[in-house]
């Protein structure tokens, strides 16, 4: 599956400001913070969307909070892979493709191009791998086979699950005790109430063929893969174990993230799937979590239908923490038109303010767990120091759309 363009990101050493820290990120597993400055190349990992209804404010949040990362690895100079999935099948994408009419293959295509159409206008840095479920179930199919012969898969009538508890380390990334799983289990896509299986927690890795539903020939009979092993499989070929960083939304941390990595982690003899596991807030709107199970959806595209600038939108939402969960409002849009027009102002006159202390304060924002707010807020006292008509030799606006490009991703 082919990801979006790439786009060129001005390289600030090249322009004689050397290069920045290293980031410093929360690892929702230990509750603390992590350097993650790897000697070779930083290896990460997040996870991507169900294409129903693509792309939603709370995904755009998500996936900006990610590309903040990998830009200051960039600034670092630390090579980077990343990889991101696509759930191309699924029930909520076969759901959605019978209430409309559709094949789930149309739709599945038509919001995944939404998708790549939405990151390319926000300025979000495509990933290495950019995999969708379809085409890599031989890589889910080698996993379930490998766990099988480890005694670590069983059968319920045609169906295969994975025992979680197989993993020594199984509840380690969420903290979370066996009421709370269960629960949570139940309401994102588990089944924990089925007969036959051994532990209520025990996921899904394939499932028999099911009338009027896609299926493949494999070794584990025809059938489809469940959810979590697609990202444990896809991780595995193209990271290997022990790659730097976890990526999603915080609803993402149990059941997926944990399952995926026991999984995983059962293949590869306990070795630990991911160094660290980093987590994006949820964005709410009329006072729930935005999501496509409730409609209470404000589109990116929608948003650009309407004539909004991509970078103000980007600016929107770079002014909330990743890890913070807030709820968007029209103020939001309002205050980040105002703050991008200030900019242009300062940029459109020449600029005075200290181009290298801004350069030092961004980065500094970002290193510490990506700190988009403060950085904002860095480029604002920028831009106040530039009144009109007062440029002087400090103020190389080329040198500030540099930074704005390079860190945070706003062309401006």
């Amino acid at each position: 599956m082919r990801a979006w363009p790439e786009r060129d990101v001005p390289d600030l050493s090249a322009l004689g400001f050397g290069r920045g820290p290293a980031p410093v990120v929360h690892d929702t597993a230990s509750g603390g913070r992590l350097t993650i400055d790897p000697a070779d190349r930083a290896r990460m990992y997040v996870c991507g969307i169900t294409p129903y209804d693509a792309t939603h404010l709370g995904h755009a949040a998500t996936y900006l909070g990610f590309d903040l990362l990998q830009r200051v690895w960039r600034d670092h100079g630390t090579r980077v892979t990343y990889v991101q999935n696509v759930t191309d099948v699924d029930d909520p994408l076969l759901e959605r493709a019978a209430e409309t009419g559709t094949t789930w293959e149309a739709l599945a295509e038509r919001e995944t191009d939404l998708f790549r159409a939405d990151m390319t206008a926000l300025g979000v840095l495509p990933p290495d791998h950019y995999l969708g479920a379809v085409e890599t179930i031989e890589l889910v199919v080698d996993l379930v086979a490998d766990l099988r012969k480890r005694d670590a898969v069983y059968d319920v009538d045609g169906d295969l699950y994975f025992a979680v508890h197989e993993d020594p380390a199984f509840g380690d990334i969420s903290g979370l005790g066996r009421t709370d799983m269960t629960e949570l289990f139940g309401e994102r896509g588990g089944d924990p109430g089925r007969a036959g299986k051994r532990d209520p927690l025990d996921c899904l890795v394939w499932q028999a063929a099911r009338p009027g539903e896609p299926a493949w020939d494999s070794e584990l009979g025809r059938g489809r893969p469940g959810w979590h092993i697609e990202c444990a499989s896809m991780a595995l070929q193209y990271l290997g174990v022990g790659f730097d960083v976890q990526g999603g939304g915080s609803d993402l941390v149990f059941p997926h993230h944990e399952m995926s990595a026991s999984e995983a982690q059962v293949a590869r003899d306990g070795e630990r799937f991911a160094r660290a596991y980093v987590h994006a807030g949820m964005v709410g709107y009329d006072g729930a979590k935005m999501s496509k199970s409730k409609g209470n959806l404000v589109l990116v595209s929608s948003l650009r239908e309407q004539g909004t600038d991509p970078m103000v939108i980007r600016a929107a939402l770079l002014g909330h923490h990743y890890r913070s969960d807030w709820e968007w409002t029209a103020a939001d849009l309002t205050s980040a038109e105002q703050r991008v027009a200030r900019w242009r102002t300062a940029l459109a006159t020449g600029g005075a303010g200290d181009v290298r202390r801004l350069v030092d304060d961004v980065r500094t924002a970002l290193a510490d767990d990506l700190d988009a707010p403060t950085a904002l807020a860095a480029v604002d006292a920028w831009a106040a120091a530039s009144p009109a008509g007062s440029p002087d030799a400090d103020g190389d606006v080329s040198a500030v759309r540099a930074v704005l490009d390079s860190l945070l991703g706003l062309r401006v």
